[in-house]
Formats: C-alpha cells, sequence, structure tokens
C-alpha cells in the first residue's frame, strides 16, 4: 500500500501548471515539523516535500495557499527525476485541505 498523510506548513509560493496534455499541475512546498516516539524515546522529526495536486479548477488555492498556511495532505509517495536524473519523491496529494 503506498498511503501518506501528512500536515504542514506551506514554505514556498504555489505554482500552477499546465501539462502538454492540458492537465492543471498545483506544485506546493511543504514542511512538516514533530516529536515522533522511536525506541521508547522522542526524536525531532523534519520533512521538507513536494506536494502535487493535479485536475480541474486549482487556481483558487494560488490565493488562498500562501507562504505559512498550515494544510493536510492525503495521497500517494512518487518518484520523481529531474533534467540532471536525480530523483526524489513527491507526494501526488488526491485530498488537500487548509486548517
Amino acid at each position: 500500500m503506498n498511503r501518506l498523510h501528512i500536515t504542514g506548513t506551506v514554505c514556498k509560493p504555489a505554482k500552477l501548471e499546465t501539462s502538454p496534455s492540458g492537465i492543471e499541475h498545483l506544485l506546493l512546498t511543504v514542511e512538516h515539523r514533530s516529536m515522533q516516539p522511536e525506541a521508547g524515546m522522542n526524536r525531532q522529526s523534519y520533512v521538507k516535500l513536494q506536494l502535487i495536486l493535479s485536475g480541474e479548477g486549482l487556481q483558487h488555492w494560488l490565493h488562498k495557499l500562501t507562504v505559512g498556511s498550515e494544510v493536510h495532505a492525503e495521497g500517494f509517495l512518487h518518484r520523481h527525476e529531474d533534467n540532471n536524473g536525480l530523483s526524489r519523491l513527491v507526494l501526488h496529494a488526491q485530498h488537500l485541505e487548509q486548517i
């Protein structure tokens, strides 16, 4: 199963792009910080993750999601490769809400 729920803070301005096939993609970068229990102790957790939300009608998110906005996202992880051949994990969000 490939499913991730994450809550975090938008740390870069959202961007809206349209693929060559005409699909809109909203790109967000989110930071998550928390304390997580591990081996009987608390561990500080920090993640900076790119989120992609795809579909129609995403324009309204550009005005709602500013740097510092808190969001909850749910979706699946997917590997993306840049032009230099470097790969990274990206969350393809199927559900996004501002909190």
